[in-house]
């Protein structure tokens, strides 16, 4: 019992086990668990938010004058007080768990490794816990991290004419937003305020992908060390559209439990959704370089462990997903297709647009330098099939909610053609401008009308890459669409 009770001091919260009534139905734990634990939880959100505050706290106490050795020295008490809290609650939260039968079954499951891997996984996989548990399923060889002076952010500059009494603070200040709140608003799925809100939502959605559709979780680690969670629906013996696997890129508040991988899936796709780094269970920080380390071990994943092939695989990057589907599609050319819905050429326009214009210079540091997600620069490089589906009521992209010539998927459509048809003339590249705003079942109705070879080309071009949705930008996209965007390319 001793040693249950010490293993019990820092195992995994129990959430569910599958199969163990309906899907909205969890683990209950009993009154010593359930407090220990929720003083545990508000200890963490507590230290997760100064974090993220941290530069406004310290300004708030740089003001009131608590930088002195007296002050500093009052706050022991209650720094001793709070370790003696978690301290006693962890302990109460043990005893609750080795004296509830369901949970000790469970720990049991955990710590029989004896067998070998697979079986162990199948087993653990009956349960629903604490990600940071899960044994890896699998992972890419590790790269050399690279030191601070190696990769000293305060090299970079997206105003290197500033001179520099204003460069150096814009640079620094940049580094400290970046790496406190900035790039949570950039990514508020990152945000633990937000995570504990739809904690619930998320756990039922797991438990609807594994029970109702014999869906498959997995821990991914990549190349830098992260942990990506996954899950993966194989309809390969199901539908004659299952030998297609469509990899899901969620947007900037988006969980693969309760996303766009329910577009293709219920469309009779093969499906694997992940997470972004900090998303949920997965570990890290969205910035770029891990975001792209992160759809690169779910793509191997995907050829190595479940066997697809890189020509029958299709990315699917909805809003900011877009980025990442789009890095995985030049990484790897030989994709199917890649389909981005809702997404936008560059975020910087977006971001100057959603915050106060004295901030204009300071967002375009932190934008450039950190979080440079240029997708329509990248989109260059890849030449397979493309398509972008327009949401007509967008308010999220569109630099005037509604107003469809400010939607920034447009830019990224034109500057697409401009790339693959180098040859257009003037005319055609001012045609399409004018087209570009026009709705596709106007666009259809001019194609069948009389109008110019030249007129009627530069609509093909524009109909060929952009589907227009009359929906707003969260909307999920229904799989009749999803099914005719997939046929429409196959026939390419």
């Amino acid at each position: 019992m001793l040693k249950l009770f010490i293993r019990s001091l820092f195992a995994p919260r129990l959430y569910k086990k599958h199969g163990d009534g309906p899907c909205d139905v969890l683990y209950s734990p009993n009154n010593l668990e359930k407090w220990g634990d929720l003083v545990i939880k508000t200890v963490n959100a507590m230290r997760s938010v100064s974090f993220y505050a941290s530069p406004f706290i310290c300004m708030y106490i740089y003001r009131k004058g608590w930088y002195t050795y007296e002050k500093t020295q009052s706050l022991a008490p209650l720094i001793v007080g709070f370790g003696w809290l978690v301290t006693v609650s962890l302990i109460l939260r043990a005893v609750g768990r080795v004296t509830n039968p369901k949970y000790v079954e469970f720990l049991k499951t955990l710590s029989d490794d004896t067998s070998d891997f697979s079986t162990y996984l199948q087993s653990l996989r009956k349960y629903d816990f604490e990600f940071n548990h899960w044994p890896v399923s699998y992972n890419v060889p590790p790269i050399k991290g690279s030191t601070w002076l190696e990769t000293n952010p305060f090299e970079r500059c997206s105003h290197p004419d500033l001179p520099a009494y204003r460069r150096i603070p814009l640079q620094m200040l940049a580094f400290v937003a970046v790496h406190t709140f900035g790039l949570r608003l950039i990514y508020p799925g990152t945000l633990i305020l937000i995570l504990t809100s739809m904690w619930r939502l998320l756990l039922i959605g797991r438990a609807q992908l594994v029970e109702v559709f014999d869906g498959v979780r997995a821990k991914l680690q990549t190349a830098e060390g992260n942990f990506i969670d996954t899950m993966f629906i194989d309809n390969r013996l199901s539908t004659n559209r299952g030998n297609t696997l469509v990899i899901c890129c969620e947007g900037n508040s988006g969980f693969y439990e309760i996303g766009i991988m329910y577009t293709p899936l219920r469309a009779g796709y093969s499906t694997l959704g992940w997470n972004h780094p900090g998303f949920a269970g997965s570990t890290g920080t969205p910035f770029p370089s891990q975001e792209q380390n992160a759809i690169d071990v779910v793509m191997q994943y995907a050829i190595n462990e479940l066997g697809f092939k890189v020509e029958d695989i299709v990315l699917f990057g909805w809003s900011i997903g877009g980025y990442t589907a789009t890095y995985a599609a030049v990484t790897y050319p030989e994709v199917k297709a890649l389909v981005l819905d809702a997404t936008f050429d560059d975020i910087l326009p977006i971001a100057q647009n959603q915050m106060p214009r004295s901030w204009a210079v300071l967002v375009k540091e932190i934008i450039r330098s950190y979080a440079d997600l240029n997708i329509s620069q990248m989109l260059r490089k890849y030449k397979g099939p493309v398509t972008l589906v327009r949401r007509t009521n967008d308010e999220v992209i569109c630099l005037r909610q509604g107003v469809i010539h400010t939607n920034r998927g447009n830019n990224l459509v034109k500057k697409l053609i401009e790339t693959r048809y180098p040859n257009l003339s003037k005319e055609e590249l001012g045609l399409l401008d004018k087209y570009m705003t026009v709705l596709s079942q106007r666009r259809a109705a001019l194609e069948l009308g009389e109008i110019s070879e030249t007129d009627r080309k530069v609509l093909k071009l524009i109909s060929k890459h952009m589907h227009d949705l009359n929906a707003t930008h969260c909307t999920p996209l229904p799989e009749d669409n999803f099914i005719r965007i997939m046929d429409l390319i196959s026939e390419d």
